[in-house]
């Protein structure tokens, strides 16, 4: 792939709010880019910003850690004319937008600022409910409408448009709401090109770009299944997509970084976070089964080919809910009689604490970490972890661990609590869809208001790309051999709501031609028996060597709401790579 061609840079400097503060001033200096972006939002982080306006006032409500790293970047973005677009403004982005400007007329600056909003859907619920749009959750089909918990947020996922017009009208800095994480890159290469809205095969390529590289470093070999091939970790580069007018695109980092990236490490960040291969956006929908990747040079990936369907009818929507209240324990259970230990414990809790039925939620969990004939004290240990939830917060408060404590030495034997379980308040996740004629998206820049109408509601003509089947070739084997599905698989896998994609990749052919055949949503299930009383819907990406499976519900109402030990199934895929599996011997010999 030749770099002669025109392209825009585009450098990602955050992938969660949290992130590397000096990733953007790196990202700045390390080399040439026109666009530095940052994704700082997720589902509980504007839940994270509404407590911060209750507790500090209306102004607040946005990443206050951007203004830290703006500071850092500012006068080098004005010098080198680099433009920025964030959705830092969370959940207040006109007040952040002010910010910035008394940083830039503190330090002389004359960087034009940008805001959008119109996403927070709290003020127009009675709108809403008389037109009957119903805001149904995707997972349960319940109506918000009818359901008895108290909204926080509520937040429509904005596209790529607004951040174009900003850029069209002359926009340094564009400060974004709750956009979707890719329409960061979307809008800066739609206001390069000038793409129309209908130019959905080049919309599509910019969505898969910023798909990829909105994690920040998990696409340069952060949290990558193989880290042994990685060079270093050591002050890792932060992801870079050079977009072509064509919507093709090379994923790269700056020269003289740590981390890697290779067609494995881009591959895994394709697959986070996915449910279908038909990936939704509010301007496009982007068909991640038929892209293809290269291994252009060092560091470098090429990727080409990802067609684009006309934009869906429906904007997501983020609800955060007022969950209730919780509170959990953990006993190390140690030694012999394990499950009778753990049964005895459980009902003395319950008894202590007045019984199970006043609880709204009861989460029980008996974690086999124990060994036959331990060698140390830690191998003889299992986990009983107990959580419970109600709306009466006196009943999950201070007297239920108190209750919980007095049992120390009237139990089982070697009776050992362990500290760490949430407690307090939380939140549930609520995901929605919602008519995108009801989409009411402003651009605010030099006095100046400008309406975004969403792609759907214009008169374009509807298509849908279908792809041609697969045909799997298998070849035929007689021997096999017993291996760690790691040693040939990679995977990836991360939180949707309540529920989970685990993403799994071939490095060849003959492995993916076997994965295909051998990874069935039953044998999965076989493979991870924890995994049977969920729904799982299997997606196969063979032009990328993957299979996605979208787990159901595991995650229960979302991250704060969830009492697996790993709330976010980050190690789900991990999980699935220490298991033994049977293999044609030609796999590894």
């Amino acid at each position: 792939m030749s770099t002669s061609r025109d392209k825009i840079i585009i450098g990602n400097c955050s992938g969660f709010y949290g992130d590397r503060l000096s990733a953007a001033k790196d990202m700045v200096e390390g080399g040439p880019i026109d666009v530095l972006t940052g994704d700082y939002l997720a589902e509980l982080t504007m839940t994270i910003l509404y407590n911060q306006r209750m507790k500090r006032g209306e102004d607040q409500g946005y990443v206050g850690t951007f203004l830290k790293q703006f500071r850092d970047v500012a006068e080098s973005c004005q010098e080198k004319n680099i433009k920025i677009v964030t959705n830092a403004g969370g959940l207040n982005p006109s007040s952040m937008a002010k910010q910035i400007e008394d940083i830039t007329k503190e330090l002389n600056l004359k960087l034009k600022v940008a805001y959008i909003d119109g996403d927070d859907l709290i003020p127009r619920f009675d709108e809403l409910k008389a037109a009957n749009e119903q805001l149904n959750n995707i997972e349960k089909g319940i109506s918000l409408h009818d359901y008895e918990k108290k909204p926080l947020t509520a937040n429509a996922y904005f596209g790529a448009w607004g951040i174009k017009e900003a850029l069209d009208a002359g926009a340094d800095v564009v400060v974004c709401p709750r956009v979707t994480d890719a329409a960061v890159v979307i809008g800066p290469a739609a206001w390069k090109y000038n793409w129309s809205r209908d130019d959905y095969d080049q919309l599509a390529g910019a969505l898969a770009a910023g798909h990829i590289i909105e994690c920040g470093a998990q696409a340069t070999g952060g949290n990558y299944s193989f880290f042994q091939e990685v060079p270093s970790f050591f002050n890792i580069g932060y992801p870079i997509a050079e977009i072509y007018e064509d919507g093709s695109f090379t994923i790269t980092k700056h020269p003289d970084t740590g981390g890697l990236v290779s067609i494995g490490t881009v591959t895994a960040q394709l697959l986070y976070e996915i449910g279908a291969p038909a990936y939704m956006n509010p301007d496009v929908i982007g068909h991640f089964d038929t892209l293809k990747m290269e291994q252009e040079s060092k560091d470098r990936v090429y990727v080409s080919g990802c067609r684009g369907s006309s934009a869906p009818k429906t904007h997501k929507v983020c609800v955060n809910l007022a969950g209730g209240f919780r509170n959990g324990t953990e006993i190390l259970l140690t030694g012999i009689d394990i499950e009778e230990k753990a049964k005895l414990v459980t009902d003395l809790i319950f008894d202590n604490v007045g019984g199970r039925d006043q609880f709204d939620h009861i989460d029980i969990q008996l974690i086999r970490t124990d060994h036959d004939n331990p060698v140390s004290n830690e191998e003889a240990q299992a986990s009983l972890r107990i959580s419970v939830m109600s709306q009466n917060p006196d009943l999950v408060g201070r007297l239920f661990s108190a209750k919980i404590v007095e049992l120390g030495l009237a139990s089982i034997p070697g009776y050992t609590g362990r500290s760490g379980m949430p407690s307090g308040p939380y939140i549930q996740y609520w995901p929605a869809l919602i008519d995108s004629k009801f989409i009411k998206e402003k651009v605010h820049f030099e006095g100046k208001t400008i309406e975004v109408e969403p792609t759907s509601q214009m008169d374009f003509e509807e298509i849908y790309y279908q792809k041609e089947p697969y045909q799997n070739n298998l070849p035929d084997f007689d021997k096999t051999e017993i291996v760690k599905f790691g040693s040939l698989y990679g995977t990836r896998s991360g939180d949707k709501g309540g529920c989970a994609n685990l993403g799994v990749w071939a490095k060849n052919i003959d492995t993916y031609s076997y994965l295909y055949e051998f990874l069935t949503v039953d044998k999965l299930k076989d493979l991870l028996p924890d995994l049977k009383d969920y729904a799982i819907d299997r997606y196969e990406l063979p032009n990328i060597l993957s299979l996605n499976f979208y787990v159901h519900d595991i995650l229960q109402d979302g991250v704060s709401s969830s009492t697996r030990l790993d709330g976010q199934a980050k190690s789900l895929g991990e999980y699935l790579r220490a298991k033994d599996i049977e293999v044609p011997d030609f796999l590894i010999n």
